[in-house]
């Protein structure tokens, strides 16, 4: 399904496949060749998504870009099954398993591989042809790796990352009241969406 948001639709080339159970969402601009496989959904909630050439993005995947954090995949890159792309920079050849998380401001290095359920923090930056294995969490700039029994070691990292300011744009002691009263205000210009007829072409 392809939906135009805030007055901007998708771009999908004639050589790209998107499946009819995908919904590309607002100013999504697919690269050639690119492939969104069943159940995923990229949205430009109010900051683009744009993929490169030959991406694959799996079953259930999520790519999200915001105002101040575009999501931009490169070439030649594959989002595994529900993992979840927000606001982040994919460089070029990175590998992203089933169940990644990568966050608003971070940035995956050419040739990374973010193996299952790891996470990259928000304004973390991989550096290229690292291997953030299973389960684990990079954070800082450039990203150090924590293995999830660390913990403490990992929130004296990741505290001054500031993911409530980066995400919500609040700061960190906002009650969640205020944040999701913020949040359901956001989402409201959903409520303007209208489906497009055919894909648009570039």
């Amino acid at each position: 399904m392809l939906i135009e948001h805030r007055g901007k639709q998708p771009v999908v080339p004639e050589s790209a496949y998107v499946a009819p159970s995908a919904v590309l969402c607002g100013e999504v601009v697919l690269g050639e060749r690119a492939r969104i496989l069943h159940g995923a959904v990229l949205t430009a909630e109010d900051g683009a998504v744009r993929t490169g050439a030959d991406v694959v993005v799996m079953e259930n995947a999520l790519i999200r870009g915001r105002a101040d954090h575009p999501a931009t995949l490169g070439d030649a890159v594959l989002v595994g099954p529900h993992a979840h792309v927000n606001g982040a920079t994919v460089e070029d050849e990175v590998f992203i398993a089933t169940g990644v998380s990568v966050f608003p401001g971070a940035v995956a290095g050419t040739g990374s591989e973010l193996r299952i359920n790891s996470i990259l923090h928000v304004n973390s930056r991989l550096l290229p042809d690292t291997v953030l294995p299973i389960g684990w969490i990079a954070a800082g700039d450039p990203a150090e790796l924590f293995s999830p029994d660390r913990h403490p070691e990992l929130w004296e990292k990741q505290r001054p990352l500031d993911f409530p300011g980066t995400v919500y744009g609040v700061p960190r002691d906002t009650p969640m009241r205020t944040i999701m009263a913020r949040q359901t205000d956001f989402y409201a210009a959903h409520r303007d969406d209208r489906p497009v007829d055919g894909p648009p072409r570039p």
